[in-house]
């Protein structure tokens, strides 16, 4: 079942909102990490600097997964550019519009991505 053209546009003021909204949060984890290493060395005990380690680290995560997100989220948009928004990048199936709904910047089925994660595809 193909998309209707205002589903279509739904979905991509969704994800441009998304990316928008990712957009900030990567700043923000980028500008505190940045100011946790200006900062580093005026600590006073050692406790503290393991302490600010750690909490780089889960930021530097965070920004990672986001930007993968961002990349789906790009994908997303350039397949809605050139009209497959929906169909599944390796089956060629219809994506479920549920699944849209939960994901909207989701490129594949739900099996196709079981078989992705699980190594079944290259």
């Amino acid at each position: 079942m193909a998309l209707k053209k205002n589903d279509i546009e739904k979905f991509k003021t969704r994800l441009l909102e998304m990316k928008q909204q990712l957009g900030v949060s990567l700043k923000s984890v980028s500008d505190d990490v940045k100011i946790s290493e200006e900062s580093k060395g005026y600590s006073q005990h050692q406790a503290d600097e393991g302490t600010d380690d750690f909490g780089k680290t889960i930021s530097i995560e965070v920004s990672t997964k986001e930007q993968g997100i961002i990349r789906q989220i790009d994908r997303a948009l350039e397949k809605i550019e050139d009209g497959t928004y929906g169909v599944c990048d390796v089956t060629g199936d219809d994506i479920p519009i549920k699944r849209l709904e939960a994901v909207p910047y989701a490129t594949m089925t739900v099996a196709a991505q079981e078989k992705l994660e699980k190594g079944m595809l290259q």
